[in-house]
């Protein structure tokens, strides 16, 4: 045994992260299971909460519940998926790093760029959400405009904001996670407490069939409420526990566990709050349609409260509009610098990246993870249109967790495997399938900003390749990713001739009211990529050797007490 930094090196399975980053520093391995597990609730437990519903009943109506079952079953699915890799690799920034283990660098870079963006698009989206709900308070209310677009007030106010959750991640990781464990019980209190008073309160159940009807957008709606309404978006973070997952305590127990638990949590909660939100609605804006009523909202579930003689409840709501989106935009500036630190592990990102802190925090990542969430508030300066791009950004980033389950079951059958998932033949194509199918429900018009941001990855890490960034080079292989061009362009092309594709239905290949003809073509077409990939993945050899090369030494595992 050797002793490092306090921390005891003992003999574990392949693949754990233990190797020396830059600057001869490790990463510390401090988060038990609670700390896990809080850290991925404490990412869906955010801003979703407090706009979900309120954007829900816009899309679908009452059958925005149906929505919320749908987006809940999907990324339970794909939970489950990410159970078993991050218990089989438990490295830091893990989503970033199993398609780089299964199809090398092409398809590695593809995936890690939609990691990186993901997680570093959310913490300003936590901002803006807290910025929004303050507009209740006189000394905030010239900070938005009536579109809810920042002003040069909210844009300073947004910016310090990014600076204070940055500020927080340099006291360390267990300092972090000690702050996100208090908030969380706080966010998950918060709701639960909601809705338990304003169901016994002001709970009505003509609500469900009033105005234009349960269901007045039919399933078209219902579909696209899961993406565009924030439902998915809600759900985003259970895979918090894997990108933290090199600096947890026996991470192969752990990990699973965290990222199941996460996942029932949050949807037992956002079912139940869409249920009650629906059937507290006041009778004083119960008139026209389900879209007015949405209207008639900014803070919604503050103002559901104050207009049900709920005052009290209110202002604990007002509060918690700061304190729950702060929560989850603290960790989701935590887990961009450990995106980026794997990417440059990887060798991908520049080897400044891996520089860590006396406290073993990734300084340089963390600053960057400022810049990107200043810089988001410029081009999509209101909470409603960040939703849609980080949404299938998300998506395509758990994309590549099936594809990656399904390559190391074909390639290593025998590795150790601490959680294994059952049927994972099944599901794995399945969880593939769904998240084509929500990339697909979030429209053309969100799809194609998307893909202007793939393009800026590309030119990003090749400039970090050709400008030699980092020592490792990625080997490339072009058999082993020949699929990633073909895919990203097929689910492009059909989003856009989809029923989704465009709000008033124009070039629906198959009619504006085809959607089962769109929803059966995108699942063929997933399931001949999901195949392909696998047929030209990196041989067991190969990933092993891909393995060998970014994750140091593969036979060791760092742990820091029990």
């Amino acid at each position: 045994m050797t002793e490092v930094q306090g921390a005891t090196i003992t003999g574990g399975p392949a693949g754990l992260e233990t190797g020396q980053p830059q600057g001869g520093r490790v990463l510390k391995r401090e988060i038990g299971l609670i700390g896990l597990t809080w850290a991925s609730v404490g990412s869906i437990i955010g801003s979703g909460w407090l706009f979900g519903a309120w954007k829900g009943i816009h899309a679908a109506g009452p059958a925005a519940i149906i929505a919320w079952c749908i987006g809940g079953v999907a990324v339970l699915v794909l939970g489950l998926v990410h159970a078993e890799l991050g218990g089989m690799y438990p490295v830091s920034g893990g989503t970033a790093r199993f398609p780089h283990y299964a199809f090398g660098g092409i398809a590695g870079a593809s995936f890690g760029w939609f990691s990186w963006l993901q997680a570093a698009t959310v913490a300003p989206i936590e901002v803006m959400a807290a910025i929004q709900y303050a507009q209740h308070y006189h000394f905030a209310s010239s900070w938005m405009n009536a579109a809810g677009d920042l002003r040069s007030w909210g844009l300073l106010v947004a910016i310090a904001f990014m600076a204070v959750l940055v500020a927080i991640n340099f006291l360390g990781i267990r300092h972090l996670a000690n702050t996100n464990s208090v908030m969380t019980w706080w966010k998950v209190g918060i709701p639960l407490l909601t809705i338990f008073v304003v169901a016994i309160a002001n709970f009505h159940g003509s609500r469900f069939t009033a105005l234009d009807g349960f269901a007045p957008y039919g399933a078209k709606g219902v579909l696209s409420a899961v993406s565009t309404s924030g439902i998915v978006f809600a759900f985003l973070g259970f895979e918090q526990a894997d990108q933290l997952a090199g600096e947890a305590k026996n991470p192969q127990r752990n990990l699973p566990r965290a990222v199941i638990a996460s996942v029932i949590i949050g949807i037992v909660i956002y079912v139940v709050l869409q249920v009650v939100f629906i059937g507290a609605l006041p009778s004083s804006v119960m008139h026209g349609t389900w879209s007015t009523v949405a209207g008639a909202f900014t803070s919604p579930w503050a103002q559901v409260a104050s207009l049900g003689s709920l005052g009290w409840l209110a202002v604990i709501l007002y509060i918690d509009a700061v304190i729950s989106p702060s929560g989850t935009g603290l960790i989701y500036a935590t887990s961009t610098s450990r995106v980026s630190f794997g990417l440059s592990r990887n060798g991908y990102f520049p080897r400044i990246f891996e520089s860590l802190d006396s406290r073993g925090v990734p300084w340089f990542g963390l600053i960057i993870s400022f810049v990107i969430g200043a810089v988001c508030f410029l081009p999509f300066p209101s909470w409603s249109s960040l939703v849609g791009i980080i949404t299938s950004a998300s998506v395509l980033m758990y994309a590549g967790a099936p594809l990656s389950l399904g390559v190391f079951r074909k390639r290593l059958p025998n590795a150790n495997r601490p959680y294994r998932l059952g049927g994972a033949s099944v599901i794995s194509p399945v969880a593939f399938i769904l998240s084509n199918f929500i990339i697909m429900w979030s429209g053309w018009i969100t799809d194609y900003k998307l893909g202007l941001a793939i393009i800026l990855g590309i030119i990003i890490i090749g400039a970090n390749y050709i400008f030699k960034g980092n020592p490792i080079k990625p080997d490339w292989n072009l058999k082993a990713a020949s699929w990633v061009l073909p895919y990203l362009l097929g689910v492009g092309l059909l989003t856009y001739g989809s029923a989704w594709g465009h709000a008033d239905g124009a070039h629906a290949w198959f009619g504006a009211d085809a959607m089962w003809w769109d929803l059966a073509i995108m699942a063929v077409f997933s399931l001949v990529i999901y195949y392909w990939a696998r047929t030209v993945s990196l041989s067991g050899e190969e990933i092993q050797a891909t393995i060998d090369k970014v994750v140091v030494p593969e036979e060791t595992v760092l742990t820091v007490g029990e």
